[in-house]
């Protein structure tokens, strides 16, 4: 008889949680006192500079030990963090910052302007910075509290871009560490922010621990978003790499550990039988899942081959696999995904209950699909992908095509998917990934690189049409909602009619799993704030 690993909770649960918690878990892992949280994060921090990676554990590792200039609230918009005042010259080209009082590194020295400075042109080498730097007549500190920015033309999305929390957010780091070039990596692991990083008890591969530093001086207004006063509740946090899943909710029912930022779907029902635990969604966009095609090559460089995709999708047979749980999955038809200010339904006629493959295989031939092979990259250590890959395969050679799967794990992924070249030589069809379904990614189409169209300067699928590109290049010019809403609706009504770099397969939302007794975790996509939380 199999034991699944549902049954196999189930049975520890009834004989008493402490015997499925493995001796090695007992072995890394102390008793929990009220101070001290113990949290399971998504993955291993191997690099810490936050402008070295775009892995979101190190940007929670950033948000804990860095702070910004600004920082968006839970209605996505920015606010002021370690800036006090703030204005813009009446030609709207010069923006004047002060800081605010009691700002400090946690080496003693006080922040200063010229940290800002440097800090801002260190980030402007990435691209989350590259359109304020592009921007840029210069950035100078004016005194030991102001600094400016002075603009060669008007950036509406400045501030916005100041407080991104997408791909490479900018953090303020001391000046020395700064000036920095953005490809070199700081290691100093020193900020101004809530929490202290305690080098002392860092354990590479097993766990990190994170301290509350006493001398930060929070901003007066409540928690709001990644906005407001980041007021810590709790002495020590500590995050354990526990990469099997089985082993994390043990140590969780057990009370040895306090979070478990990605629990398995399958167990849910296991979380929300415990009377000491509770399944929490801090994201509630949760992440848009969609097919990435290659544009250079065939079949996918013809515009027939990538409609096909489009029709043949049936977005709930993937969400049954990915999210077994209606509430947690949702089908997604816009660009701009489900929760953002621009979503929207222009051109999204397309979409169909349960696909329609015989459209899809009658685009396939139009295209002169001819039996070639289409490769599709399989990242077999991130489940959702391994069993998404496989469907989709699946999928595939029910209309005929000759679909491979390249199984590898995520890193082989990520490498072989800068291979430009046709599939014999190494390159590939099609691979899966996912966004954010948040303002911070699949709403920011300047940032988010996989929402380019410029060939193959852009992002690995290489799609290209001017127009849409015409048309994202208007983005950081527009200044109110109302604009950015309309223009969103011309950008999807091009990206659909051409399909141009990717299809939908659905979105999911991933509830983290907690002990009744942990509370204050705030509701944000992307990342994981540390401040506000405290222990019964």
């Amino acid at each position: 008889m199999t034991i699944s690993r549902r049954d196999f909770i189930k049975v520890g649960m009834a004989a008493g949680a402490a015997v499925s918690i493995p001796s090695v878990l007992r072995a890394q892992t102390a008793p929990v006192d009220a101070r001290t949280v113990r949290m399971v994060t998504k993955g291993d921090l191997s690099v810490f500079d936050p402008y070295n990676t775009t892995a979101a554990i190190a940007y929670d590792h950033a948000l804990a030990i860095y702070d910004t200039l600004f920082a968006l609230d839970s209605k996505f918009m920015p606010q002021p963090q370690m800036v006090g005042k703030w204005g813009v010259s009446d030609d709207r080209k010069t923006y004047t910052f002060e800081l605010r009082d009691g700002l400090g590194w946690h080496d003693g020295t006080p922040v200063t302007a010229a940290d800002c400075v440097a800090s801002v042109r260190r980030w402007g080498q990435t691209s989350g910075g590259q359109l304020v730097m592009e921007r840029a007549r210069d950035i100078s500190n004016k005194d030991d509290k102001t600094f400016t920015i002075a603009l060669k033309e008007p950036l509406g999305l400045l501030i916005d871009r100041l407080a991104e929390i997408s791909a490479y957010p900018l953090f303020i780091m001391r000046e020395k560490d700064a000036n920095l070039p953005a490809t070199e990596q700081v290691t100093s692991n020193i900020g101004s922010g809530p929490f202290k990083f305690n080098e002392a008890l860092a354990k590479p591969g097993a766990s990190f621990t994170y301290d509350r530093n006493e001398k930060y001086v929070a901003r007066s207004e409540a928690p709001d978003g990644f906005a407001g006063g980041k007021v810590v509740m709790v002495d020590r946090v500590i995050w354990d790499n526990i990469a099997d899943q089985q082993t994390a909710l043990a140590a969780l029912q057990a009370g040895e550990i306090d979070f478990v930022k990605v629990p398995p779907a399958d167990l849910y029902p296991v979380i929300e039988s415990d009377p000491s635990l509770v399944l929490q969604v801090l994201d509630a966009g949760g992440n848009d899942m969609f097919v990435r095609m290659n544009c250079l090559q065939k079949p996918f460089d013809n515009l027939k081959a990538r409609q096909a995709m489009l029709h043949l999708i049936d977005q709930e047979a993937f969400l049954r696999l990915v999210a077994p749980e209606p509430k947690y999955g949702h089908t997604v038809t816009s660009l701009f995904g489900n929760n953002t200010p621009y979503s929207n339904d222009e051109n999204t006629g397309w979409f169909k209950k349960g696909g329609d493959p015989e459209k899809a295989k009658r685009l396939l031939e139009e295209a002169g699909y001819a039996g070639e092979k289409i490769v599709i990259l399989q990242a077999t250590n991130v489940s959702w992908n391994n069993d998404a890959s496989q469907l989709l395969a699946a999928e595939l050679r029910q209309i005929g095509v000759n679909a491979e799967l390249a199984p590898s794990d995520w890193g082989g992924l990520l490498a072989r998917r800068a291979n430009k070249g046709p599939v014999e030589d190494g390159g590939w069809s099609i691979f899966l990934t996912s966004a954010s379904d948040s303002i911070g990614e699949i709403g920011d189409p300047i940032s988010a690189a996989f929402l380019g169209a410029n060939g193959e300067k852009g992002w690995f699928g290489w799609p290209q049409n001017d127009e849409y590109e015409a048309l994202r290049t208007k983005w950081a010019d527009v200044e109110t909602l109302e604009e950015r809403q309309a223009l969103a609706r011309e950008m999807q009504r091009v990206w659909w009619d051409f399909v141009v770099g990717f299809v939908f397969l659905g979105q999911y939302v991933e509830p983290i799993a907690r002990r009744k007794t942990l509370s204050g975790l705030i509701e944000m996509p992307l990342l994981t704030p540390m401040w506000n939380m405290q222990k019964a």
